[in-house]
């Protein structure tokens, strides 16, 4: 008792030491004036290219309906590029079916038996430059159908001849991997045309890998760079290799451009054919400057300068999105998030909560059938299926939730801290195995556990849908990066709840925020009686801190640290070999 008297204590001092800050901050938030910074001028080097108005509109994920597409040039094949957009430009594509812009017939029974039937305006745009062999970049929002831009001019290809190790598709992150994996496989089993599609990801047994490589051969490879140049540098990829690769993808460009992959990149650009047979295509719903830049890179004599299209990113939210902010000193944060898991501001569908009781129930009847098998009395059952209860069960019948932290420690700090609270959960982040990375996204997709609480891993690319309320535990600094948060929800019309927890630190962050997507956050209502809330405190700090021991007890990201390490004592050693070369012969 003098313990929790002694937390308690200590608790409301920090709220004290944080009130002037955060009562001035408020302030500032309510009625700050916030200056808009004047649109950038449109790059010259870019010619745009506008969509036929008979093209279907993107699903509302708040793309806009306008398109553009560029080249970007640099020598007299770039300028010749320029002429083929320009001649483009005054007769703009008509693509209202996959027929029109050359897809056999074997793939658009495929895409049928999905119901896929009207290519997306970024499918337009990009599939016909494709097929005709140009290098590209494709810019559209997620869920724009980006993912078949790429895959069926592979497939297409690949009908007309069964090559082994044809084409490699390269994805920052495992679960977005295993995601195009499936969409390859479900496209060319439709299709029937046999297609043997490899996945290489870390985190599984690399033995294993390289035995089922060197039997499939595999058309298509989907990998993370750093587990398919293990292969290729253990020797593996002799048998399986990439000497007639064709096609090398890059989904989600923009963060696979960076110096986290460099050095993988580097290395299978080394490995890979050249860039006169390669053709390249890069995928990303953000066009960084690393982007751009490859589309401006010289090419091989002969060969056209990559080819830009891209769907105009609307910086406006869904309208159906409700957009929220809870104002609070950083460090009493969680008993906020526990009041809103308990008290959601909306509500879950009927159809989710028929389908959670459903499957209580049936839970329930095989547990009487398992007791009455032992010759046990039957289980009482207390409270009520209500989504208002406050029984631990009651946490099932919260909305579908997605929580974004910053950090892979503060996701599974977050977790834990939940769990104890009787707040069912699962995470989402790098620290986690393959294995349990893999279930914990599919227990969430099958609506087993309402909440995920994910990094940025979960925020782009994955398919997760019905998604109802996006809580945004740290800000993120990047309004693209909000947009694509909040984007998880309100999708296809639906109405979503994003609410974003704002600290003293994060003022001139949501206003660069708000004047980018040119909507205002107001306040969540419900939580004015902060004493309430605050009686949660000991409550929460309890929880957290045996959420903090379990992690250090389980030595979480010791594993991550070793492997680090290990990598910059390799990069160290590549270094001084290299240099060491380089003195043993000056003349290389």
């Amino acid at each position: 008792m003098e313990l929790r008297v002694e937390e308690r204590a200590t608790s409301d001092i920090r709220v004290c030491n944080h009130l002037s800050r955060f009562f001035s901050a408020r302030k500032t938030l309510a009625g700050g004036k916030r200056k808009r910074k004047p649109k950038p001028n449109p790059d010259p080097a870019f010619d745009f290219l506008h969509p036929h108005t008979n093209i279907m509109p993107p699903a509302a994920t708040g793309a806009s309906s306008s398109a553009t597409s560029s080249t970007m040039a640099s020598s007299k094949a770039s300028a010749s590029a320029v002429e083929e957009i320009a001649k483009s430009a005054s007769e703009p594509p008509k693509h209202t079916s996959f027929s029109s812009i050359g897809i056999s017939p074997m793939l658009i029974r495929s895409l049928a038996s999905l119901q896929i039937k009207v290519p997306t305006p970024i499918q337009s745009l990009t599939i016909p430059p494709v097929l005709e062999g140009r290098d590209l970049v494709g810019g559209a929002q997620t869920g724009s159908g980006k993912t078949l831009c790429f895959a069926l001019p592979i497939l297409n290809r690949l009908i007309k001849d069964m090559v082994g190790g044809f084409a490699v598709i390269l994805t920052p992150t495992r679960e977005l991997g295993v995601q195009l994996h499936e969409q390859f496989v479900a496209v060319g089993e439709g299709a029937r045309m046999g297609l043997r599609c490899a996945l290489v990801l870390g985190g599984m047994d690399m033995m294993k890998q390289a035995s089922e490589l060197a039997s499939m051969r595999p058309h298509v490879i989907v990998a993370t760079p750093g587990r398919l140049v293990d292969h290729l540098r253990s020797g593996g990829g002799e048998e399986w290799g990439l000497r007639r690769c064709r096609f090398l993808v890059l989904d989600e460009a923009d963060r696979l451009l960076t110096d986290t992959f460099k050095p993988e990149l580097d290395y299978l650009y080394s490995v890979l054919p050249s860039p006169k047979t390669l053709q390249t295509l890069l995928f990303t719903a953000t066009l960084t400057p690393e982007v751009e830049e490859f589309a401006k890179s010289k090419r091989p004599e002969g060969k056209l300068a990559p080819m830009v299209c891209k769907i105009e990113m609307d910086t406006k939210t869904p309208e159906t999105l409700e957009q929220r902010y809870v104002f609070v000193p950083s460090h009493i944060r969680e008993p906020y998030l526990y009041h809103i898991m308990r008290h959601p501001p909306i509500k879950p569908s009927s159809e989710r909560v028929r389908k959670l009781k459903a499957k209580r129930e049936a839970e329930r009847e095989r547990r009487a059938e398992n007791d009455r098998k032992k010759g046990k009395r039957p289980r009482a059952h207390h409270g009520s299926d209500s989504e208002d209860s406050d029984d631990e069960g009651a946490g099932l019948f919260l909305p579908a939730t997605i929580i974004f932290t910053a950090r892979c420690k503060t996701a599974a700090t977050l977790s834990g801290m939940l769990s104890e609270l009787g707040i069912p959960n699962v995470s989402l982040h790098s620290h986690l195995r393959q294995s349990e990375r893999s279930d914990n996204l599919q227990a969430f997709r099958a609506q087993r556990v309402p909440v995920l609480i994910a990094t940025d891993v979960g925020s782009r690319g994955l398919d997760i849908p019905d998604v109802e309320m996006v809580v945004n535990w740290d800000l993120p600094s990047a309004w693209q990066d909000y947009v694509h948060r909040v984007g998880r929800t309100a999708r296809n019309g639906k109405r979503g709840f994003a609410i974003s927890f704002i600290t003293e630190r994060d003022i001139d962050v949501v206003h660069s925020i708000e004047a980018k997507i040119n909507t205002k956050l107001t306040e969540l209502e419900g939580i004015e009686d902060e004493d309430k809330i605050l009686e949660k405190l000991n409550t929460v700090a309890t929880a957290k801190r045996v959420a903090t021991m379990a992690m250090h007890d389980a030595k979480f990201g010791e594993r991550q640290q070793r492997n680090y390490e290990k990598k910059l004592a390799k990069q160290k050693a590549d270094k001084r070999a290299a240099k060491a070369a380089c003195k043993d012969n000056p003349s290389a």
